[in-house]
């Protein structure tokens, strides 16, 4: 059964950006006290894509494929603001210029704090992209509600990859989300009390190694969806007990203090409306064929 929304009500629009080039942090003190220099956020990543592993490669918060910004120099305001609060997971990415021009992509994720907007793009295509191409995303999601669950709110999430998840309306007026793994409250980290959370992250996480494992989240990958226990995002990450945070993994672990895989909210109830139901096949690469599950 299709949950009811008001798909047929909300806006589909353009937006765009380019790719950004990496940045360098130079040495970085990590939660061990270790000085560490590593590949971190930007840029185009020709190894790391949506059904990878989030821990142990030597790199901090690094994005899968091609990483994207409409204006570096100004991230937190328009037109770069704009681009990352509208563009949502699932939504088309087309190359409009370039030896790629007219390549299609997908929309994974976006990265707060740096505000990047994350795309994946198929091999042929990564090897043709460069530092000077332009994308334009065809923004659709934002405004997207459940008609029939008012007090569950919906973020950043294509309508289609709605439709995909699988998600079960049971008799007690609560919906079952299929979730790769569910995270205690307490592991989350960096992010928690800003209020945008319609165009950023908030990371995992995870300088206890002994207590991610025991939660299971030592198997996590990117583009997982996961849920957040205690959690609730309607109008900024914050503890609430009993709520719920559905979202997914879009960037890789990090070793600073605070930090970790992050997580894009794509769903949230204050209300215990939200039943995580565990599946290992719930990530967008699987439901979208993107990533490591391109054919």
């Amino acid at each position: 059964m299709q949950l009811e929304t008001n798909e047929d009500k909300i806006i589909r629009f353009a937006v765009q950006g380019g790719v950004v080039y990496p940045k360098c942090y130079g040495w970085e003190l990590a939660r061990n006290g270790e000085s560490l220099f590593l590949p971190s956020v930007g840029g185009i990543t020709y190894n790391v894509r949506v059904g990878d592993p989030v821990f142990d490669l030597a790199g901090d918060h690094i994005e899968p494929c091609v990483s994207l910004s409409s204006d570096p120099k100004e991230p937190n305001k328009d037109p770069n603001r704009a681009f990352n609060a509208f563009s949502c997971i699932g939504n088309e990415a087309v190359i409009i210029s370039g030896e790629a021009k007219g390549a299609r992509g997908v929309v994974t994720g976006h990265h707060g704090g740096v505000e990047h907007v994350i795309v994946d793009f198929d091999d042929a295509v990564l090897e043709k992209i460069t530092q000077d191409d332009k994308i334009l995303i065809r923004a659709y999601g934002q405004g997207l509600s459940l008609t029939d669950y008012p007090d569950i709110k919906l973020f950043s999430l294509d309508p289609g990859v709605l439709k995909g998840m699988g998600i079960i309306a049971s008799n007690d007026g609560k919906l079952e989300v299929p979730v790769a793994a569910v995270v205690p409250g307490m592991f989350m980290g960096s992010g928690l009390g800003h209020n945008d959370v319609y165009k950023g992250d908030y990371d995992i996480q995870t300088s206890d190694r002994e207590a991610i494992k025991r939660n299971h989240l030592d198997k996590l990958r990117l583009g997982d969806f996961v849920a957040i226990q205690d959690h609730d995002s309607s109008y900024g990450w914050t503890y609430k007990e009993g709520a719920v945070t559905i979202g997914v993994i879009i960037h890789t672990d990090s070793h600073l203090a605070g930090h970790g895989p992050g997580v894009q909210t794509v769903m949230t109830s204050s209300k215990s409306l939200i039943v995580p139901r565990i599946n290992p096949d719930a990530n967008i690469g699987i439901y979208l064929k993107i990533g490591r599950w391109r054919g």
